[in-house]
């Protein structure tokens, strides 16, 4: 058997390798690095078809990472803060596609921050991506929103401001879907990215994904060592393909100690059953979600796993009454109407 012969494709017929894109330049070691494998990974397990997919991202290290995944789709690398407005105008253009946007606390969290928000009550249908790292890491370490108060770096004092928390920003904001993630959970990271692939309206995953240069001390929170030491999964994550049981199933139910297991059926047939460690978090409860986010930030720890999970709302393409055609698929007859039509549709507003 030749060498070629043994490389493992997927259901579509093509390998791990055809999802790759071009070589990282980001820091060696950087977390940003270690989720756009996981996001390779993800859409080579699932058989995502990339001419289907469509990046996007605003400015920031990690608004680079597209490049360096899914080398066949499309992207699109917005301005500061403004990827939001451009993924709203693609999948109201496109529904078909399948949105994947990464972007940063600083991107998000900062001259971002009211796009987010709009963004998630519009219920635009994407995976938004936060690679949090606590620091401009692109400008050279300046804090950001989500930088711990009280934290000291080197040559830019104090940050005497509070954080804040994007993820409870997503569930306040209206989002069906809202996970918190460790760049060195990959594992996890890989779980709950098909979960949210998945899912029908946005679905937030906020990823503490440290900055090996300029935020990587013990005492940060959004550090290597601090992550490893802190990190505490609400539960054991499993991710059921449609139509297919895992072949774990029973032993994750019989073999693990007694508790309840939440299965969550996804847009597609998919599920992702959750099951309870130590605490008594329901994903499906909101102000439970908000509570323990609240909880894990007084407490210093941090939480992982599903957050936040309700029944999808209605996405933006069928809150506009939108075609089940992409309006990019309509031929110019359907999208310049004649003069005659013009005058009847004005003749009505009389």
């Amino acid at each position: 058997m030749s060498a070629n012969s043994r490389i493992k494709t997927n259901q579509i017929g093509l390998t791990r390798e055809d999802y790759k894109g071009r070589k990282s330049t980001l820091c060696p070691g950087c977390g940003h690095d270690s989720i756009s494998n996981q996001i390779t990974s993800m859409a080579f397990d699932l058989g995502l078809e990339q001419y289907k997919i469509i990046k996007l991202s605003g400015i920031g290290c990690s608004s680079k990472t597209p490049a360096y995944f899914l080398g066949r789709s499309h992207g699109f690398n917005a301005i500061h803060g403004r990827m939001p407005s451009v993924a709203t105008g693609a999948m109201t253009a496109n529904h078909s596609l399948t949105a994947i946007a990464v972007s940063g606390d600083g991107d998000t969290g900062s001259i971002g921050l009211g796009q987010y928000k709009h963004l998630l009550r519009r219920n635009v249908p994407m995976v938004y991506i936060i690679e949090n790292n606590g620091v401009y890491g692109l400008t050279k370490g300046q804090f950001s929103a989500t930088a711990d108060q009280d934290q000291t770096l080197k040559y830019y004092g104090t940050n005497h401001l509070p954080p804040i928390d994007l993820a409870l920003e997503a569930v306040i904001g209206g989002a069906t879907f809202v996970a918190r993630s460790f760049s060195g959970d990959a594992k996890q990271v890989e779980t709950l990215l098909k979960a949210a692939v998945n899912h029908r309206g946005t679905a937030v995953i906020d990823i503490i994904s440290p900055c090996v240069t300029f935020n990587n001390e013990s005492t940060s929170t959004k550090s290597y060592s601090y992550g490893k030491a802190n990190e505490i999964p609400l539960h054991e994550i499993h991710y059921l393909a449609p139509g297919y049981v895992a072949e774990e199933q029973e032993i994750v139910i019989g073999d693990y100690d007694p508790g309840e297991i939440i299965e969550v059926g996804l847009h597609g047939g998919a599920s992702i059953r959750l099951k309870k460690l130590d605490r008594d978090h329901d994903p499906r409860n909101k102000m439970q979600a908000m509570q323990v986010l609240n909880d894990a930030e007084r407490d210093g720890i941090m939480i992982t796993g599903l957050i936040y999970y309700e029944e999808p709302r209605p996405t933006l393409s069928e809150t506009l009454n939108l075609t089940d055609t992409p309006l990019a698929a309509l031929p110019a007859s359907k999208l310049r109407p004649s003069e005659d039509a013009l005058a009847k549709i004005m003749a009505s507003f009389r």
